[in-house]
């Protein structure tokens, strides 16, 4: 998992407010105070460690795992994962070791060609998560006629379409979400990848040989068991092979290359709807729809197979020359190599104890730091279905068809859609980490509801020209607001949001909240639309953006920036004085955007100082214990 950078960026002028003017250390109580510790150490376990202390490690580590043979690369990436700048002090590193490491940061996507391959991987298998989704949009306007199930003001017809459509998510809440852990765990990454890629195959081209709406739903139902698992495992891989300058970047990436293969999708849907039937074969258009998004899940498959394995869970099972070798493959030189083997070796050690005697999950929502963060994980996930996005994404074919468009143009501008969510996912990168996470979705939120509600009250114009233009207006700018803002920033928020010890735990938590949601919204649209119409179902979602607006002032907050001892400083605010922040944001706002004039910002997170932290037992505790743990004198 990515965490988030290490920058701390402040606000030209703060201010404390008299409501929560006092000392920040009364927010750190006995189990956040904890957590701050181990997250210090989790942090870096060997920061503060004596020389030669770690050099007897080191040399103790290469004996017992047979790595004797690079005790020298080893010293070397220790040093280096102890200090990343090290090596410009240091004799022992040669000119080529200097230059590797200096161009590691000053040209960070300058990176192997094996690296590269598992993104181009991670890309594509991105995209078929994308795609698995997409299909269904546009072959729903052609299966239910010829499964009986195609009329429109039927309440059992319309539940049925959308048990179909969202068999895939009912599947991803209730099971294959849950499976994640031991499928990784027993398999490992690649095998994980080969696995659900070819489930994903498997159940497309199946999908595309049902006869009958029960069969369709059965297939889709085990489509979930290739998009829940795979969703959870890619970014986790893609994490664990990349180095540290890109690794947020590439993993950002998952979410961008999800909206291209649903872009894809919908340009197939727009292709093969031409496709005429052949004799005793009924329907040959929708069934290549739902078949086609199999086949780059195929090409995945053969993919992995020449991809590297994890390192982490090679390491995790002992296989330490193995890990090295893979290492050598994604870095430049065996230093870097050995860095990142010494380095993983002791975060998993130093993770493994931290877990010992540990209810974790109990401990996520008992411990205030870490049920705020779970409580700001779920409001972004639920948010993320329920802003409306995946009745477009689902249903858009549909929906264009009610305003008036021939099928053609409906599916032309289903693609149209998809693509505008492509294009402005790829800024969302940079965007992210300049604005910031909650800021972007306070902006991009009430931008949204407006623009459902242009799209469902179009449906109320007299004139075809008219509702067919407002439709679409609507649904493109809801996907320019979406793609920066609530499209990217709930994994990333909750991939940061929790404290290292839990955050396996948290995030199959937020996953199975996202996908629960979808499930939901995919399944009630139908009938939703039926009982009260378009507009009604648009108007539905719309107050719902104004809720999760304020859900997210009150509950959400920033993360940007923020180290990991920060962190738990922000988290650590009571609940209630957070509330109260965002209530006086309100005329805040008011006075900046509407009135134009300069109040000074409120600063909320007033966080202690390095000798506060210490006079609490943050960072230098955590540091004695890291001594203490390996048997080290104080420095």
């Amino acid at each position: 998992m990515s965490t988030s950078p290490a920058s701390n960026e402040k606000s030209d002028i703060a201010i404390k407010h008299p409501h929560h003017a006092h000392h920040q250390e009364s927010n750190m109580d006995a189990g956040t105070r904890a957590i701050a510790n181990a997250d210090v150490k989790l942090s870096n376990p060997l920061r503060g460690m004596p020389h030669d202390r770690l050099m007897a490690d080191v040399e103790i580590f290469a004996q017992e795992r047979g790595l004797a043979h690079l005790l020298l690369e080893l010293k070397k990436g220790a040093l280096v994962a102890q200090d990343s700048t090290c090596h410009n002090r240091l004799d022992i590193f040669s000119d080529e070791d200097k230059r590797i490491l200096t161009e590691e940061v000053t040209h960070k996507w300058r990176q192997t060609p094996t690296l590269y391959y598992m993104v181009v991987m991670a890309s594509l298998a991105a995209a078929v998560q994308g795609m698995d989704e997409a299909v269904i949009n546009g072959a729903q306007i052609l299966y239910p006629t010829q499964f009986g199930i195609g009329d429109t003001n039927s309440q059992r017809d319309s539940w049925l379409v959308g048990l179909i459509n969202s068999a895939p998510y009912l599947c991803c809440a209730t099971i294959s979400c849950w499976i994640t852990d031991p499928l990784n765990y027993y398999l490992g990454r690649k095998k994980t990848i080969f696995i659900t890629c070819m489930i994903s195959f498997l159940t497309c081209i199946w999908s595309g040989l049902t006869n009958t709406w029960w069969h369709l739903f059965i297939a889709r139902f085990f489509l979930g068991f290739g998009i829940g698992p795979k969703s959870a495992t890619i970014p986790v891989y893609t994490a664990e092979c990349s180095p540290a300058p890109i690794r947020g970047a590439l993993v950002m990436m998952w979410q961008m290359w999800t909206a291209f293969g649903i872009a894809l999708g919908d340009l197939i849907d727009l292709a093969f709807y031409f496709i005429p039937d052949t004799p005793g074969v009924t329907g040959l258009n929708w069934r290549l729809m739902l078949g086609s998004a199999g086949v780059p899940g195929l090409i995945v498959c053969m993919q992995v197979l020449f991809a590297p394995e994890s390192p982490r869970w090679l390491i995790s099972k002992g296989r330490y020359e193995d890990a090295f070798n893979e290492l050598c493959r994604l870095r430049f030189s065996r230093v870097q190599a050995a860095r990142d083997l010494y380095y993983i070796h002791v975060l998993l050690e130093a993770e493994n104890e931290m877990k010992q005697g540990r209810n974790r999950v109990v401990e996520m929502f008992t411990i205030p730091r870490n049920r705020h963060a779970a409580l700001a994980s779920w409001v972004v996930m639920f948010g993320q279905q329920f802003c409306g996005v995946n009745v477009i994404a689902y249903y858009s074919t549909n929906i264009f068809l009610s305003s008036g468009f021939s099928p053609v143009s409906a599916l032309a501008s289903t693609f149209g859609s998809g693509a505008l969510t492509w294009l402005f996912a790829l800024p969302a990168v940079f965007t992210i980490d300049t604005f910031g996470r909650r800021n972007l979705l306070l902006l991009t939120f009430p931008c949204m509801a407006v623009c459902l509600l242009i799209t469902g009250f179009s449906f109320w114009s007299t004139s075809e020209t008219g509702r067919v233009a407002g439709v679409s207006i609507g649904i493109y700018l809801f996907a320019i607001f979406y793609s920066p803002g609530e499209g990217p920033v709930p994994f990333t928020y909750s991939a940061e949001a929790f404290p290292l010890y839990i955050r396996d735990i948290g995030m199959s938590f937020a996953t199975a909240t996202t996908w629960f949601w979808n499930f939901v919204l995919s399944i009630t649209w139908p009938s939703l639309i039926l009982a009260f119409g378009q507009q009604g179902g648009f108007g539905w979602y719309a107050a719902w953006c104004c809720i999760l607006w304020v859900l997210i002032l009150l509950f959400v907050r920033e993360t940007k920036g923020k180290t990991l001892e920060e962190l738990d400083q922000v988290f650590a605010i009571p609940l209630g004085t957070h509330a109260a922040y965002g209530l006086r944001q309100i005329p805040y706002g008011i006075k900046k955007f509407v009135l134009f004039q300069n109040p000074v910002p409120e600063q909320l997170y007033q966080l202690e100082s390095e000798s506060e932290v210490s006079s609490t037992g943050g960072d230098e505790g955590a540091r004695r214990e890291v001594k203490e743990d390996l048997g080290k004198e104080d420095v």
